[in-house]
């Protein structure tokens, strides 16, 4: 079908309409509002929670393949697959769309072939270069079971495609199409039936296109939003200098909402919503219902208050979530997240400043929940440190309570899972602590995504391309493109809860019963284990330089290790550190926790191993690049720690100060039995209140 060209300056070029800014946005950011940069802008890295979920294989995808074969190694996945949701048509079959052009249906755990949306639009149809291009997303309408009516989002080539764009970027490289589809019986598991263009949007860019499509499931029939269609469309990767998403006249960088079953656009092929917020308003697309997004990825409603939440891919520093509503502008390319976004510095790195002081009068909308890149020391401030949020869902199920009221999203790329507290997620306050969930497979083991999702392409062997899906009762998955499996959420469980056994350690301050590494640096009053002289490296695998060992009492398996530490060398000192021994065979082979003022480097506040080599880092904090678990300790006090180890599954948690939550976890089954200790690297310091108890070794 060839698409209309709308009849007004919307469908020239966009260097030849001008922008038109939201009433109350900001103008360009002019020198004299510039502050400082900043170079950390959240200095809190997410915290471990005790939480975790538990992850049941629920089914897998056949490899698939891009169109054209992709230059981009992120491309070459098993499968594509970029959601899950559930056929609104009580038949329980859940639907997951493959970008490289397959719509599933999972009846059963079984998928199958229910449109191969790619052959319908051969050879136009585009999948192998921008991440996000192919067949993106599907959104069933809320009375499926009788309209037989479901929207697709796919990308073209634009040389190939031979219908005109409703709205086009300069320099168009490819389209992003939405068609509806209408089957003849919506009961079939084959599809058969019509397909018409809703409307098509040409982007200058390889990436950011069309997102999301999606229905409000908490809206009823009568409502005034139901069977309306949310559509989440990205700036086209146009880089930072972008205006497009603070332009009124164009759909880039917008998230519009349509009646798609309706008429009255400009082109004839949809409605309008006469609640939409520029609806009456001039230079304005009647289709917008919030702007300033660069890449707004997914979007999904709290089932229980109608709030509607989005994830959004950041630029240079912000991954966030934000509540949307009605006329909100989110700021881009004039702000990321909670910070001004300079266009104009020359230099990269000082593209964060600190909002202006009358910052109110500009009227954004800030994220309610953020996490940001923290990159590698020497980062050129223009390369991508790999971080990108994958928005997800406000649990409402009823299968697991722990859950409840919580929103889980997640890093796309890392995998990681997170939290926070829909309760703590208030517009026009400080984003809401965000909080890092365990992980464990379906026997009960502690496993990351990268575990359970296996090697990815050559080049990028760590990318989970990680996305989540619900069903109609609200129960969560969790879905990895790296090896096309999906996982249900079936389970929570805490970390490191296992019985560790009754045996205690007497005698575990007696002076008799410590063996130091070099016995004239250390004191032993009966109540206090300390170093009083930092030690010197040694020959061998690196590895803490002094330390002592208790050898009352039997080697320990599972054990419990509480104790009270502190660092005697001064606070001025950086590196700082004490450290606590265990599963201790010999002087080359033991656990240790690294307890530091400094998490920035790889060396410091984590938990090592050494196995006749230099010591290695296993804990699941640290980033990979340059952020551990919050610092351990950075002043001249004591400081309470508790030490788990459960062998049998290898868990190893580390609480400090009485906390619930743990500071740093870890998986590992290199040690089975051993002793425990206290030391450090280069530093001095103390310990007291030592208590030790476990299972003996066999």
């Amino acid at each position: 079908m060839t698409a209309i060209v709308m009849a007004t300056a919307l469908a020239l070029p966009l260097t030849a309409i001008g922008p038109t800014r939201a009433a109350g946005s900001a103008p360009a950011t002019t020198p004299d509002q510039i502050a400082d940069p900043v170079r950390d802008p959240i200095p809190e890295v997410p915290g471990q929670s005790r939480l975790g979920l538990v992850l049941s294989e629920h089914t897998s995808f056949p490899k698939s393949e891009p169109t054209p074969a992709p230059v981009d190694g992120r491309l070459v996945r098993q499968a594509r697959i970029n959601t899950l949701m559930e056929v609104p048509d009580g038949s329980h079959r859940q639907a997951v769309p493959d970008l490289n052009g397959n719509l599933y249906l999972v009846k059963d755990g079984v998928p199958y072939v229910y449109l191969d949306v790619a052959a319908q639009f051969a050879p136009q149809f585009f999948s192998g270069r921008g991440l996000g291009q192919g067949f993106g997303y599907v959104a069933f309408h809320p009375d499926f079971a009788n309209n037989g009516k479901f929207y697709t989002v796919h990308t073209e080539r634009a040389s190939l495609a031979p219908e005109v764009p409703d709205w086009s970027q300069t320099n168009t490289v490819y389209h992003g199409v939405i068609t509806e589809w209408t089957a003849t019986d919506p009961a079939a598991d084959t599809f058969t039936g019509t397909n018409r263009e809703v409307l098509r949007i040409g982007f200058g860019g390889q990436i950011h296109g069309i997102q999301e499509i999606g229905f409000n499931p908490t809206a009823r029939k009568r409502h005034a939003d139901y069977g309306l269609l949310y559509i989440a469309v990205g700036d086209g990767g146009q880089g930072f200098r972008n205006t497009d998403p603070q332009n009124l006249t164009v759909p880039h960088g917008k998230l519009l909402r349509i009646d798609p079953t309706g008429s009255g656009s400009t082109n004839g092929r949809y409605g309008i919503p006469p609640t939409n917020p520029f609806v009456g308003g001039t230079n304005a697309l009647h289709e917008i219902y919030a702007l300033g997004l660069r890449d707004p990825h997914r979007f999904s409603w709290d089932r229980l208050t109608g709030r509607m939440y989005l994830g959004h891919i950041g630029e240079h520093a912000i991954e966030a979530i934000y509540e949307v509503r009605a006329g909100d502008n989110f700021g881009w390319s004039e702000r990321e997240g909670n910070f001004v976004f300079d266009r104009t510095t020359a230099n990269p790195c000082d593209k964060l400043r600190p909002l202006p002081p009358d910052d109110e009068r500009y009227g954004y909308t800030y994220p309610v929940a953020a996490y940001d890149h923290d990159p590698a020391p020497g980062w050129n401030c223009t390369s991508d440190v790999g971080v990108a949020v994958a928005g997800g869902f406000v649990y409402r199920g009823r299968n697991l309570p722990a859950l409840r009221g919580k929103y889980l999203f997640g890093d796309l790329v890392d995998g990681r899972v997170f939290y926070t507290e829909v309760g703590q997620m208030r517009r026009g306050e400080e984003p809401a602590p965000v909080h890092r969930l365990s992980l464990f497979d379906a026997a009960g083991n502690p496993v990351r995504m990268q575990d359970l999702s296996g090697v990815g392409a050559p080049g990028d062997r760590n990318r989970v391309d990680l996305r989540f899906g619900t069903d109609a009762q609200g129960e969560v998955y969790v879905l990895a493109k790296a090896n096309g499996r999906i996982w249900k959420v079936t389970g929570t469980k805490e970390f490191a809860t296992g019985t560790v056994g009754h045996t205690r350690v007497p005698g575990a301050l007696r002076p008799a019963n410590w063996a130091p590494v070099t016995p004239a640096k250390w004191r032993f009053t009966g109540k206090e284990v300390v170093l009083t002289e930092a030690g010197q490296p040694r020959p061998g695998p690196r590895r803490p330089f002094e330390y002592a060992v208790l050898t009352a009492g039997p080697r320990l398996g599972a054990v419990e290790i509480r104790a009270e530490v502190r660092i005697d060398t001064p606070v001025q000192v950086t590196d700082r550190d004490v450290v606590i021994i265990f599963g201790y065979q010999s002087d080359t082979q033991f656990y240790y926790v690294h307890l530091s003022t400094d998490n920035t480097i790889l060396p410091h506040n984590g938990i090592f191993k050494v196995d006749n080599a230099d010591r290695e880092r296993i804990d699941y904090q640290w980033n990979g690049r340059s952020r551990g678990a919050p610092p351990a300790i950075v002043d001249a006090d004591w400081h309470s720690v508790r030490i788990r180890h459960l062998p049998a599954t290898g868990e190893i948690a580390v609480y400090l100060n009485g906390a619930k939550d743990p500071l740093m976890t870890a998986r590992d089954h290199t040690f089975t039995a051993g002793r425990v200790g206290f030391g450090s690297f280069d530093n001095i310091g103390r310990l007291r209140g030592l208590a030790v108890r476990g299972t003996p070794a066999v």
